[in-house]
């Protein structure tokens, strides 16, 4: 059996109504807000029209603002998960948070943070151990950079565990490339 799909929205209430439940779910940015919108209101002038009209009563009720949000998602990717800036720098660039507002949230949320230890705190997270052997090595180190870590913190990661200097030139190289 098909999913039934959704009635249309053509109600100003109605879609606010929406929208505050969608919230009550979990933040959302203005961008994921308006694509979740966007689906539920006729695709013309009206429905765009709707959209934006509920978009400016969230934002005058302080229901929706994209600052707070993204200074909490970075807090809680830094101090929860152990991310490194890059990856929340990524994410919030996926969420539709602007450049501007994610450039500066980030720099507060990670001003005082030694990236060394977060990386080491991310390690212990997913109880990643020393590697035994350069195939882990490359896999530690992988999972140091997909993590939003710099190639310079996983070098010095993997330095402290004594791993092989040729290795580490050939992983950084392979990261310089991508």
């Amino acid at each position: 059996m098909p999913f039934k799909r959704a009635k249309e929205i053509d109600d100003e209430n109605a879609l606010y109504d929406y929208a505050i439940r969608s919230l009550g779910r979990r933040m959302r940015t203005v961008a994921e807000l308006k694509r979740l919108m966007r689906q539920r209101v006729p695709k013309d002038e009206r429905g765009h029209l709707l959209v934006e009209m509920v978009i400016l009563r969230l934002k005058e009720q302080k229901y929706l603002n994209d600052t707070n949000y993204a200074a909490a998602y970075s807090s809680f990717r830094r101090d929860n998960e152990k991310f490194g800036r890059r990856r929340v720098i990524t994410d919030l660039k996926v969420k539709g948070v602007h450049a501007d507002v994610i450039e500066k949230v980030v720099d507060e949320a990670y001003a005082a943070v030694n990236e060394e230890e977060l990386a080491r705190a991310y390690l212990k997270r997913k109880r990643l151990k020393k590697p035994a052997n350069d195939k882990e090595a490359a896999r530690v180190f992988r999972g140091l950079i997909r993590a939003g870590f710099g190639v310079g913190v996983a070098v010095k990661v993997l330095k402290n565990w004594r791993v092989d200097d040729e290795l580490l030139t050939a992983l950084q190289e392979e990261a310089e490339e991508t």
